[in-house]
């Protein structure tokens, strides 16, 4: 075989006898259409035996000159080739497609195992083709295991671009992708749900001078003679510092106010009677017996203490941290409503998983760069009229791009798919706001 600078794209037909001759007469059309289409340079068609002894096949190979002709002509072409012979054809064809690429390394490097070291199959190559191992079995250098660790993050051709780029791009284009089985090319999606949600939590919840203070110095702070005032707003404030400036070896002691006042604020330790929790036992008797033994006015009361004393932040950080758990629960459930719209999909319940799957790691992507966006904007000084457009404009974008992923993986028409679109969104919202109050709810009583 020739060696090929690109990829092979391999349409395989398996097609009844009596529309075989049709199916023939549009491949020879189809060949010379492909020839004319910029990125292909050759285009064959030739039969192959099949199992089934009463069906024949035919095959149709082009030879595309990179993988961006590849991309490119999946993109605007392989979709019509298949709507055309399921339009033309129907039930009489069945067809795959495949993606191909030229192996050149047949023989082992000298002085290497003919067995893998990983799994001890026969190697054919400097990758083993059961495992995946390379054949090398000496130690690998420092700068070898720091290019493993991070050679994805600066190679233009990686697993990692070559999924972000269609993720953040082509709506529906992965999901597209992997039911078609073309999966190798791209991060497998529950990998890529991780990793893309994990770096929204840390870029979104991570404050350097909160978390690494120990790296920063603490501001000056100001002394009251420097802020240009020469009086305060507030006369109980100039007497505490008047008060401050007296001499170190007095003790001073002054009380505002009448005197009367002074016990009960000090026996309410600072708290007004009006904020003190106070609930009536007779609200909790309508609740079902499993909630009114875990509700009680007390356990409700210890909660509203608690809350009040450190100001939320307790609650803040047990919903922050349930919030990922949260998502993760949340997909099924979406995945349920994609099964309940698409009952004549013919699709597996984990097909519309994988859906969802790929719509939430983009809509983590998308949340990411607009937190970075932001804040490398305070760094540039870039106007805030323009971050404000970019932003809107961003959030804008993740409605259309669920829109144009349910037509490209369901294929139906724009108004049948706007109507599932808006019954969509309506169970998403009711979902999330169930999920996330289930979520508060968990974390205020586990404080």
């Amino acid at each position: 075989m020739p060696e090929r600078s690109g990829p092979i794209y391999q349409l395989r037909l398996v097609v009844d006898p009596d529309a075989v001759a049709d199916v023939d007469t549009w491949l020879e059309e189809h060949v010379r259409e492909a020839l004319q289409q910029p990125g292909i340079l050759d285009c064959t068609a030739f039969a192959f035996s099949v199992p089934q002894a009463e069906k024949l096949g035919r095959v149709c190979q082009y030879s595309l000159a990179s993988d961006e002709a590849l991309d490119e002509y999946l993109d605007s072409a392989a979709d019509l080739v298949e709507a055309e012979l399921v339009s033309r054809f129907g039930d009489a064809t069945e067809f795959s497609d495949h993606v191909l690429r030229e192996d050149p390394s047949h023989e082992l490097p000298p002085g290497e195992s003919s067995n893998c070291l990983n799994c001890g199959m026969h190697l054919r190559g400097q990758y083993c083709g059961h495992c995946g191992q390379r054949s090398r079995g000496r130690l690998i250098s420092l700068w070898e295991l720091i290019s493993d660790a991070f050679g994805d993050l600066f190679e233009l051709d990686s697993r990692l671009w070559q999924t972000l780029v269609p993720l953040v791009s082509r709506p529906g284009r992965l999901t597209h992708d992997y039911l078609q089985g073309r999966r190798a090319r791209y991060m497998p999606p529950f990998r890529m749900y991780l990793v893309m949600s994990l770096v929204f939590f840390v870029v979104a919840f991570f404050h350097p001078r909160e978390e690494l203070s120990l790296l920063f110095e603490e501001a000056p702070l100001e002394e009251p003679g420097e802020t240009g005032d020469e009086e305060l707003a507030d006369p109980d404030e100039q007497a505490s510092i008047e008060v401050e400036q007296a001499a170190d070896d007095k003790d001073v002691t002054i009380v505002f106010g009448d005197d009367e006042d002074k016990p009960e604020a000090e026996a309410g330790d600072g708290q007004d009677e009006s904020e003190e929790c106070q609930i009536d036992p007779e609200d909790l008797e309508d609740l079902p017996g499993f909630l009114a033994k875990r509700l009680t006015p007390e356990r409700l009361c210890q909660i509203y203490d608690k809350t009040v004393a450190d100001e939320g932040k307790s609650l803040l950080e047990k919903v922050t941290s349930n919030v990922p758990t949260a998502l993760i629960l949340l997909l099924p459930l979406m995945a349920l409503v994609l099964k309940a719209l698409y009952p004549l999909s013919r699709r597996y319940y984990v097909e519309h998983l994988l859906f969802f799957v790929h719509l939430h790691a983009f809509l983590f992507l998308l949340l990411t760069l607009q937190i970075l966006f932001v804040r490398l904007a305070g760094v540039l000084a870039i106007p805030e009229l323009a971050v404000t457009l970019t932003v809107v404009a961003s959030a804008f974008y993740a409605p259309v791009y669920l829109f144009v992923a349910m037509r490209r993986v369901y294929g139906q028409g724009r108004f049948v798919t706007f109507l599932k679109y808006i019954a969509l969104l309506v169970a998403y919202f009711f979902g999330f706001v169930s999920i996330m109050t289930l979520t508060f709810a968990l974390a205020a009583f586990s404080i």
